[in-house]
């Protein structure tokens, strides 16, 4: 079964409607995982971890 099966119908049309558009989603800023990292160095601060 596919996601549209369980959708109601004007639901199904803004999902369409999303399709439409030319825009690319960069899934992974999304889910956050280019977010920055850090760690504690000496002394306690906090670093960039490289």
């Amino acid at each position: 079964m596919k996601i549209r099966d369980h959708l109601k119908t004007e639901q199904f049309r803004q999902l369409e409607k999303m399709k439409q558009r030319k825009e690319k989603v960069d899934w992974r800023e999304l889910m956050g995982m280019n977010k920055q990292t850090l760690k504690r160095g000496r002394g306690g601060a906090m670093k960039r971890k490289v």
